[in-house]
C-alpha cells in the first residue's frame, strides 16, 4: 500500500514539472529505485495506470532503473555490491557496515511534449 502514496507522488511532481514548462503531455518518466528500498515497480505501474487517468501525464511510460544495494564497511573500509539483505561485508565479512545506496527513490529525468 506504500506504492501508492509514492505513486502519488510521482504523478503530482510530473504534472507540476509539466505544467512549470508549458507542456501539455508526459510522455516518459524515469525513475531510480534502490534495490532496499521496499518499493514494487509492477505495484507502482499499477497504480500509476490508474491515478493519472484525465491528467497530462496519462499513458506515460514509466522506466525503473533499480540501483543495486551498496554498503561501506567500516572496519576493512570497502565498498561493496551486495546481494539482498546480506549486511556483511563479502571482503573481510565484518557486520559493522553502513549502506550507502540501495534506499533512494526518486524521479531522475522525464520527457514531456511542447505546448505549442
Amino acid at each position: 500500500m506504500h506504492e501508492l502514496a509514492v505513486t502519488q507522488g510521482i504523478l503530482d511532481i510530473a504534472v507540476k514539472e509539466a505544467e512549470k514548462v508549458g507542456g501539455r503531455k508526459v510522455t516518459r518518466i524515469s525513475i531510480k529505485l534502490g534495490a532496499l528500498s521496499g518499493m514494487v515497480p509492477a505495484c507502482i505501474q499499477e497504480y500509476y495506470d490508474i491515478i493519472s487517468e484525465d491528467t497530462p501525464a496519462y499513458k506515460a511510460r514509466l522506466e525503473f532503473d533499480i540501483v543495486p544495494a551498496v554498503i561501506k564497511c567500516n572496519e576493512c573500509g570497502s565498498e561493496s555490491e551486495i546481494a539482498r539483505y546480506r549486511l556483511r561485508c563479502p571482503v573481510c565479512d565484518a557486520n559493522k557496515v553502513e549502506l550507502i545506496r540501495g534506499r533512494e527513490m526518486y524521479i531522475d529525468s522525464m520527457e514531456v511534449e511542447d505546448g505549442d
